[in-house]
């Protein structure tokens, strides 16, 4: 299972490494050291941690997510197979993003739970509602 610095998961949470190092003393999230002595965090608790702060963000609390080109690194936080077709859920920071892809392209790329991997978003209409 692959696992992720404490500056590695503040930036797949879209906070400070400062903030994510809080979080980890005050036991939010389970860390771990590695035979160099760096905190790490499992993938697999990161991607419940991220899901769990995806559903508890607010927008008036959180500065408001931005990416260059569309793209949104995050954490794995389900993988689905189908006999052809997949979904996959990426949290990135207190975006929850679903794709919809065939079987074949999630195990060429080795997706599963836990794992680093961008969404890029492509689309010909946004639409903007006022609040």
């Amino acid at each position: 299972m692959q696992s992720y610095t404490i500056g590695q998961a503040a930036r797949l949470l879209g906070v400070s490494p400062d903030t994510a190092r809080r979080w980890a003393d005050a036991g939010r999230v389970a860390t771990h050291r590695d035979d160099a002595g760096r905190r790490l965090i499992d993938g697999r608790d990161l991607a419940a941690f991220s899901v769990e702060m995806g559903q508890g963000a607010h927008a008036e609390d959180d500065e408001p997510y931005t990416s260059a080109r569309n793209a949104f690194p995050g954490i794995v936080t389900a993988v689905k197979l189908g006999d052809v077709a997949a979904q996959v859920e990426i949290q990135a920071g207190p975006h929850r993003l679903v794709s919809l892809l065939t079987r074949e392209a999630v195990e060429e790329l080795g997706l599963e739970v836990g794992m680093q991997a961008t969404a890029r978003v492509k689309s010909t209409s946004v639409h903007i509602d006022r609040t």
